[in-house]
C-alpha cells in the first residue's frame, strides 16, 4: 500500500498533523519507514534460547553526546550468566568503532574486533555455568551510517539533534551489544551526558541529573526486560510536558519531548492518546510498563518507532502515536521470536491501531478495514511469514506484514469470536514464558485454540504461511415459501492455498428489514439453505468487512436456474481473452458477460469459442452461455 500524504505530513519540519485524524490519510508507510533498519551482515538473525552461551541480565550504558558533533564515546557494562563454561564473550560492534579497552573487576582483558563487526573477549578464567560475572567495554568512533538511521545527527530550527534507531539489526552500529531477540537485558540504566542546553531521552523513569560544569548527565533507569533493538536514545533541547492516562486500577505517566518550536502542536496532539491507552489497557490488559511510563520523543524521521516506554515520533497523527503504543504490548512485552514472525509485532500493532477507530472513532472503522483488504488483493501473492529476514522489502512489507498480518489478526477474531479471541489475547500476553520475553506463531495458535476450542491448523496453513486470498461468487435464489438457496464458489488468487475454509456472512434486504446469516464454507460449490422472513430484494457480501477477499460476485437466479451447470473457462483468471469448453454438446445461442452489479457489460459472437475482454476492466465477472441444452454460468476473474 502507498501513503495519500509520503513527504507532506512527514516531512522533517512538518510535524504534528494532529487534526486530521482517520485513516483517508493513512499513515502506514511513513510507520513502515520509521520502524527499519537496513541490515548489515546477511547472519544476523535470531533463534532460540540465548545464543553464545550466556543470559544477559544487566546492562548499564553511559554515553557522552554532543547533537552538534557524529560522534560517541562511552562505556558498556554488562551483566551476564554463562549458560555454559564460558572462556570468551562475543558481542556485535561494527568495526569502525574503536573498542578503547575492556575491563573485568579492575583488569584489562584482551579482545579481538575485526571486519566481521564481532567483539570477541578473552575470560580470565573459565566462567562455570550458572555463574554471574560482569565485564566493562569502553569505546568511541563516529557511527556509520547504513542506510535507514541507527545514528543520526540533524537539525531542527537550526538547532543540532541526535537520535538512533536500530531495527532490526542497526544496535551495533554504536554500541557494544548481542543482536539476539531471545536474550533480553532484564535491567537497564542510561547514564546519558550532553551539553547542559540539551535532555537526552531515554527508557523507564528520569531519577537524576547531575550538573557538571557545561554538561548534565541524565540517568534514565527502567527495570523491565528489553530487547536490544528497543535500545534508544535522544539528545536535544526538548520541552516537557506530563500528563496522565487512567489505567484499570491506577494513572499512567504520559511524558512527551517536543521541539519547543513544535510543542504546542505536540502537546495537544498526544492528548489524543490518553483514552487509547485507556483503550488498549481494558482490551489486553494493564500497560506492561506501568511502574515507569509511556512517552513520546519528536525526532527528525519520516515515521515513528517502539522503542520501549519512550516511542520516537517523527509525526503526531492519532493511527501512528496508536500503532507504537499497541507495540507497547505487541513487540515490547512479548516480541517475535524470529524476525520472520514480524508479523506478530507488526501486524497486531497495526491492527490494534484500527481498534482505536472501532472503539473512539467508529465512522473510520469500515474506512480503515476496506483500506487494509485493497491494499492486500493488490498483488495475487505473499504471506505474512517472512521468508527472507534480510530483504528488508520484504520484511516491513506494508502489504504482506503490516496490512496482511492486521487482518489476519481480525479474521482470527471473526473465526474464534470477541469473548474467546480477547480470552486468548490477554493469556497469550500473560503467558509467563512469553511475557517480557519472545513468541512464536505457534504460541498464539495454542493460547486462541485452548480459548475457543477451535482447531485452527486450516486456518494458520491458510492465512499464515499460505499466499493469497479467495474470490467468491454467491449465486442465490428464493422460493415463493422465502427459503432461499444459496451456492459458494471459491477461487484462489495463488496456487498455494486450494481453498480457504472460513465461516462467511452474507446480509439479506428486503421490505425494509434485514438480516445478516454466516454460512460455514467448508467445500467449494457448498450448497446452503436459510428460510427467511421476508423476499430478498438484495445481497450484500461480507458487509461488516471480516474476510480477505477481492473480485467477489453476487447474483441472484431464477429458482428453475438455480443448479444451472458450470462452464470451463480457461485461463481463468484471464487476460485479454478468455475460452471455454462446454459440458454438453448443445450449440451455442448467445454468450454474456455480467458485472458484480449484475448488468450486462458484454455480448459475444456465439459461433467462436473464446471471446475478447479487453473492454473490461480488471474486476470480477459471470459469463452465461445459452446452448440448446440449457444455459451454462461460470465465474470469471479479468486481471
Amino acid at each position: 500500500m502507498r501513503t495519500l500524504i509520503p513527504m507532506l505530513l512527514f516531512a522533517a519540519a512538518a510535524l504534528p498533523a494532529a487534526a486530521q485524524p482517520g485513516p483517508a490519510l493513512d499513515p502506514l508507510n511513513a510507520i513502515v519507514q520509521g520502524e527499519r533498519h537496513s541490515p548489515v551482515v546477511g547472519t544476523l538473525r535470531s533463534g532460540a534460547p540465548p545464543t553464545r552461551s550466556y543470559d544477559l541480565k544487566y546492562m548499564r550504558c553511559e554515553w557522552d553526546l554532543d547533537p552538534d558533533d557524529h560522534f560517541i564515546s562511552g562505556s558498556v557494562t554488562s551483566w551476564f550468566t554463562a549458560m555454559d563454561d564460558l572462556q570468551q564473550v562475543v558481542f556485535d560492534l561494527r568495526h569502525e568503532l574503536t573498542v578503547d579497552q575492556v575491563s573485568h573487576h579492575g583488569n584489562n582483558l584482551s579482545f579481538t574486533h575485526g571486519t566481521d563487526h564481532l567483539l570477541t573477549i578473552d575470560l580470565p578464567a573459565t566462567l562455570a555455568s550458572g555463574q554471574l560475572d560482569s565485564l566493562t567495554v569502553t569505546y568511541h568512533g563516529v557511527p556509520p551510517n547504513t542506510g535507514f538511521g541507527s545514528f543520526i545527527t540533524d537539525t531542527h530550527e537550526g538547532v543540532p539533534v541526535i537520535w538512533t534507531l536500530s531495527e532490526p539489526y542497526g544496535a551495533m552500529d554504536w554500541w557494544p551489544c548481542k543482536q539476539d531477540l531471545n536474550d533480553k537485558i532484564d535491567s537497564l540504566d542510561q547514564y546519558v551526558t550532553t551539553p547542559s542546553i540539551y535532555r537526552a531521552a531515554g527508557h523507564g523513569l528520569l531519577v537524576g541529573s547531575e550538573v557538571n560544569g557545561n554538561e548534565t548527565t541524565w540517568h534514565w533507569r527502567h527495570r523491565y526486560p528489553i530487547d536490544y533493538y528497543l535500545v534508544a536514545t535522544a539528545v536535544t533541547n526538548y520541552a516537557v510536558d506530563e500528563q496522565y492516562a487512567q489505567l484499570q486500577n491506577d494513572s499512567l505517566l504520559m511524558l512527551s519531548y517536543a521541539y519547543p518550536e513544535d510543542a504546542t502542536a505536540v502537546f495537544a496532539a498526544a492528548t489524543s492518546l490518553l483514552p487509547v491507552i485507556t483503550l488498549y489497557d481494558q482490551l489486553f490488559g494493564t500497560y506492561p510498563f506501568a511502574n515507569e511510563k509511556y512517552g513520546h520523543a519528536q525526532f527528525a524521521w519520516g515515521g515513528a518507532m517502539e522503542h520501549q516506554t519512550m516511542s520516537f515520533m517523527g509525526s503526531f497523527h492519532p493511527e501512528i502515536m496508536a500503532h507504537e503504543l499497541a507495540h507497547q504490548w505487541f513487540g515490547d512485552k512479548v516480541t517475535c521470536h524470529s524476525w520472520a514472525d514480524l508479523w506478530l509485532n507488526e501486524g497486531f500493532a497495526t491492527y490494534l491501531s484500527g481498534l482505536s477507530y472501532e472503539h473512539l472513532s467508529p465512522m473510520y472503522w469500515p474506512i480503515w478495514k476496506r483500506q487494509k483488504v485493497y491494499s492486500i488483493t493488490s498483488e495475487p501473492d505473499g504471506s505474512v511469514f517472512c521468508t527472507d529476514t534480510v530483504d528488508q522489502n520484504r520484511l516491513f512489507s506494508s502489504r504482506l506484514t503490516y496490512n496482511k498480518g492486521a487482518m489476519v489478526v481480525h479474521m482470527l477474531r471473526w473465526v474464534c469470536g470477541d469473548s474467546a479471541f480477547y480470552a486468548g489475547m490477554r493469556n497469550y500476553l500473560d503467558d509467563p514464558t512469553l511475557a517480557y520475553g519472545t513468541a512464536t506463531t505457534a504460541d498464539l495458535q495454542a493460547h486462541l485454540e485452548a480459548a475457543s476450542g477451535l482447531d485452527l491448523d486450516g486456518f494458520f496453513a491458510d492465512w499464515y504461511t499460505g499466499e493469497g486470498y479467495p474470490s467468491y461468487t454467491t449465486v442465490w435464489s428464493q422460493d415463493v415459501n422465502n427459503l432461499a438457496t444459496i451456492t459458494l464458489s471459491q477461487t484462489t488468487s495463488h496456487p498455494s492455498v486450494d481453498f480457504f475454509e472460513m465461516p462467511v456472512p452474507l446480509r439479506f434486504f428486503g421490505g425494509g428489514a434485514d438480516t445478516t446469516v454466516v454460512l460455514n464454507n467448508l467445500v467449494n460449490d457448498e450448497v446452503f439453505s436459510v428460510q427467511l422472513p421476508f423476499a430478498i430484494d438484495s445481497v450484500q457480501f461480507d458487509p461488516d468487512i471480516w474476510l480477505v477477499s477481492a473480485q467477489n460476485f453476487v447474483t441472484r437466479v431464477d429458482e428453475a436456474d438455480a443448479a444451472a451447470p458450470g462452464v470451463l473457462l480457461h485461463p481463468n483468471p484471464a487476460g485479454d481473452r478468455i475460452s471455454w469448453t462446454l459440458p454438453g454438446q448443445g450449440q451455442v445461442r448467445a454468450v454474456r458477460v455480467f458485472d458484480a452489479m449484475g448488468r450486462q457489460v458484454l455480448e459475444g459472437d456465439a459461433r467462436s469459442r473464446s471471446l475478447s475482454l479487453g473492454s473490461l476492466a480488471p474486476g470480477g465477472y459471470l459469463l452465461e452461455l445459452h446452448t440448446d441444452e440449457g444455459r451454462y454460468r461460470s465465474r470469471f476473474i479479468k486481471e
